[in-house]
């Protein structure tokens, strides 16, 4: 399965989890909430509160959470 994003950002419940595959290059932006990022082969987890972004490092999986309650992510 595919899925473009044209515009917008993803919203993510309380400890609900997306997986990206092969990211390494695209910035994930923390819209609302706060987020946790682990990438493969990344020994540092990141954690994003609103209004910061992060760009991914490495191909391979990367993982987002939110943290306590709901987030909103966004892919540029």
């Amino acid at each position: 399965m595919n899925i473009e994003l044209q515009s917008g950002a993803v919203q993510l419940t309380g400890d609900q989890t997306l997986k990206l595959r092969d990211g390494a290059g695209a910035t994930v932006c923390a819209v609302q909430g706060t987020v946790w990022i682990t990438e493969e082969n990344e020994p540092r987890d990141i954690v994003l509160a609103q209004g910061n972004c992060y760009r991914l490092r490495h191909a391979g999986v990367a993982v987002i959470n939110a943290l306590g309650g709901g987030a909103a992510v966004a892919f540029t």
